[in-house]
């Protein structure tokens, strides 16, 4: 089954590291996805762009507005994602628990994706 890791933190956090902890904290995830490839669980995963560059799209009555910015004020924001396939939740657990977000204070949401 395929799960999606959405991975939640602190963007403003994020923001105020240095270049060093920066290179540091992309070290991790590098790690964190060859773990994932030996596993062979990994299908997928990427970095989001900060929120400042995201839009929302919603409907008002017959009008469709955009509005910059994520759709809600939140401590935490979306800030990236993996795709994994694993034979159970378990196993998606377990790929969740080492994400170096976990570790830093983040979290991460894991949700089954419905095949079509």
């Amino acid at each position: 089954m395929r799960y999606m890791l959405l991975i939640y933190g602190d963007e403003q956090a994020f923001a105020g590291m240095s270049e060093e902890q920066l290179a540091g904290t992309f070290k991790e995830y590098e790690k964190y996805s060859q773990w994932l490839e030996e596993q062979g669980w990994h299908r997928a995963g990427d970095p989001l762009a900060d929120t400042t560059k995201s839009t929302t799209v919603r409907k008002q009555g017959d009008q469709v507005l955009t509005v910059d910015g994520p759709f809600a004020e939140t401590k935490e924001q979306l800030g990236g994602y993996y795709i994994v396939e694993c034979a159970n939740l378990d196993e998606a657990i377990e790929a969740a628990k080492r994400l170096p977000a976990v570790e830093a204070g983040g979290s991460v949401e894991v949700r089954p994706i419905v095949d079509m």
